[in-house]
């Protein structure tokens, strides 16, 4: 595992020394409010962030700061409960540790999922979006790599959408943005944003992405719109929104993540 920091080694032995597995199928990252994918988990069990070595911390709302592991639908997983932002003040190299836990574990499938506010005006609260590309606004978002790539999320996308519309989900299709927050964007800026081509905008996610492409490990990625963006609506925005919305999707999410995990 050379091409991974020598830190995950460690944790990857610990936690096998701790019932974990020492493969799995896939992992999942779970957004804002959307941890309560973890119930639907067979024969569940974790353990807290913070009793794991060189495992940062989480410490925004609606992220419990919990690794599981278990099955769906048979298949072993690894589930994180919570992520780590760079808002946080954590470096790019920490807040993709998921990525290279899942590569380690030799996962065949990573499922990315978000809370994200919607700059496309024809979404609503609520929407499931299938990221097919990212936008970085200019600035760095993973560690650079020793040597160039390239990402491509469509055909990921494409398959995501099938696989949704088997089950009987509409999901939408759009562009990502990372922004680095803490804050909300302005009106101006989704503006921008939105003449630039970007459909949603969050505060992770893309790091990820682009960190699991170049390590060859295939991901989908999945944003709940969770609000509307600054000046699409003329309301303040409240984080109390994530949590409704999470809440009135999560059947239906839990429902797709599944069909990932068994079909992508």
């Amino acid at each position: 595992m050379s091409e991974l920091p020598e830190y995950i080694e460690e944790i990857k032995t610990h936690l096998i020394e701790n019932d974990f597995p020492e493969e799995i199928e896939a992992a999942v990252i779970l957004g804002s409010g959307l941890g309560d994918f973890s119930t639907k988990i067979d024969e569940p069990f974790s353990i807290p962030y913070n009793q794991i070595p060189n495992f940062p911390h989480s410490s925004v709302k609606g992220h419990a700061g919990e690794l599981f592991t278990g099955f769906v639908d048979g298949n072993k997983i690894i589930a994180f409960s919570g992520r780590f932002h760079h808002y946080e003040g954590y470096p790019l190299s920490k807040t993709v540790l998921p990525v290279h836990l899942a590569k380690a574990f030799n996962a065949k499938k990573l499922i990315v999922s978000n809370a994200a506010g919607a700059i496309n005006t024809s979404f609503k609260v609520g929407d499931l979006m299938v990221i097919d590309d990212v936008f970085r606004v200019f600035q760095k978002v993973a560690p650079a790599p020793d040597q160039p790539f390239r990402y491509n999320l469509g055909p990921v996308a494409d398959k995501v959408r099938s696989i949704a519309a088997s089950i009987g989900l509409e999901v939408q299709r759009g562009t990502y943005l990372f922004a680095k927050g803490p804050s909300y964007e302005s009106r101006a800026e989704i503006r921008a944003f939105r003449v630039m081509g970007a459909d949603v905008v969050g505060m992770s996610t893309a790091p990820e992405l682009i960190e699991a492409s170049r390590l060859e490990l295939p991901a989908a990625a999945i944003s709940l719109v969770t609000n509307m963006a600054a000046g699409v609506l003329n309301q303040k925005l409240d984080h109390s929104e994530v949590k409704a919305a999470a809440e009135s999707r999560k059947e239906d999410f839990a429902k797709l993540v599944n069909a990932l995990i068994k079909e992508l």
